[in-house]
């Protein structure tokens, strides 16, 4: 058996011995959680970048080498041999189905996807001009007022139909939410389709006539939703596990993660990356907002580019530039303007020596973004779709910390810089 590893700090004479900790891939973690108690100190990390709140087996990413698995198979392998509700289930239970697991969970998933109809009248509380976060947020949330018989965090049983509702309902919210800001009517799910077609149906059907969804927009959608399923512990995730920690119901934890994907240097980077292309507008006026994007003394970014976690290319862009090529072919779309703005910026990230210097490679968000927008998406919902990709990995990672014996409440500590300790002082004589 290997020797146990050590680090040793030292303050003010005295000396700490620290267990290091290895896992299965990537670095290893000094064990700190003794630390307040023998030395009296903390650690100072904000933004908790260099600070591991949890172990887990879920996902695990390098950056450095552009690498994303999850249950330890490779994200590009995932996205093109499996398909989204096959990756849920791997997810969740940590193995791949076999045929008769992966059938009954589908229909599992499937016979979950209406909704009461007494929400229906929830929606209708919201404005029309809402944003589709704001009512996703919102629905999520009151939805534990209709179903009592999943909310008990301690019953493993309940746990296992919350996930099962939250994934299957989560499509058909987002399409409500999506219907509702049109004034179109809802449409019903269908359990014929599959889970991304039954998606675009509910968002894109109508009553008056019939609707097929074309099989090379399912299969992107379906890309797109497998590739954003989970990301280890990013800030909506480490959102929905805080809120888990204090035994919140699923519903509500779920939609607190939703509340934090909502922000633009989260969930929402597609969406601002589009409005770029739309600022910047046609061809023509790429080589000046190139220029800014190099100049150390101008605010402007290039969005869509890039990756805080992937010093390397995004694993996940490679499988859905692909995608983002056939869609296009597909709809025959070659004369739209923010595309064609897309396609020219992407060609430039990928041959100028800057751009390979700095590893500012087109990344997911880039991809998805020019996909939704040719499917017909408002960027508006963008930000939705992709909560209801992350569903399961938000309830696979709420699953896994409540069956952690080692569960705490979380409470991150402090470097206080404000007022020492001072009397009141009555307003009479202030």
């Amino acid at each position: 058996m290997a020797e146990a590893k050590t680090a040793t700090l030292t303050i003010d004479g005295k000396t700490y011995e620290l267990p290091i900790l290895s896992p299965t891939s990537g670095p290893d973690v000094i064990d700190i959680r003794k630390l307040y108690a023998q030395a009296g100190v903390f650690t100072y990390d904000p933004g908790f970048t260099s600070t591991a709140a949890c172990d887990s087996t879920i996902t695990f990413i390098d950056g450095e080498e552009g690498i994303l698995t999850h249950r330890g198979y490779p994200i590009d392998q995932l996205a093109n041999d499996s398909h989204y509700l096959e990756v849920c289930y791997l997810l969740l239970y940590g193995h791949l189905p076999g045929p008769r697991e992966l059938e009954d969970f589908e229909r599992i998933i499937t016979r979950h996807t209406m909704l009461n109809e007494q929400i229906h009248f929830f929606f209708r509380g919201f404005r029309r001009d809402s944003h589709p976060m704001a009512t996703m947020v919102g629905v999520v949330g009151a939805i534990s007022a209709f179903y009592h018989d999943s909310a008990d965090v301690n019953d493993p049983a309940q746990r296992e139909v919350a996930a099962h509702r939250l994934i299957a309902k989560m499509p058909t919210i987002a399409a409500m939410a999506y219907k509702y800001s049109l004034g179109q009517p809802f449409v019903y799910p269908r359990n014929e389709l599959s889970y991304a077609a039954n998606f675009l149906h509910m968002c894109f059907s109508v009553p008056a006539e019939p609707y097929h969804v074309n099989p090379v927009l399912a299969r992107a959608m379906d890309r797109i939703f497998t590739l954003h399923a989970d990301h280890e512990q990013n800030a909506s995730t480490s959102t929905v596990r805080l809120a888990s920690s204090s035994g919140a119901n699923p519903f509500a934890c779920i939609a607190a993660g939703i509340a934090c994907l909502w922000g633009p240097a989260h969930g929402g980077a597609n969406q601002a990356c589009l409005e770029m292309l739309r600022e910047i507008g046609t061809v023509e006026r790429i080589p000046e907002f190139i220029a800014r994007a190099k100049d150390k003394n101008d605010p402007f970014r290039l969005m869509g580019f890039g990756h805080r976690v992937y010093k390397n290319f995004d694993p996940r862009a490679k499988v859905l530039k692909e995608s983002a090529d056939e869609v296009l072919e597909v709809l025959g779309i070659h004369e739209n303007e923010t595309l064609k703005v897309a396609k020219e910026l992407e060609r430039i990230a990928l041959e100028d020596e800057y751009f390979i210097e700095k590893k500012l490679y087109p990344n997911v968000d880039f991809y998805s973004g020019i996909i939704l927008e040719a499917m017909g998406f408002p960027t508006s919902m963008f930000t939705p779709i992709f909560a209801v990709a992350r569903t399961v990995g938000w309830i696979s990672q709420w699953k896994e910390q409540l069956a952690d014996p080692q569960l705490k409440i979380g409470r991150p500590r402090q470097l206080y810089l404000g007022a020492e300790e001072r009397d009141y002082v009555g307003i009479e004589r202030r």
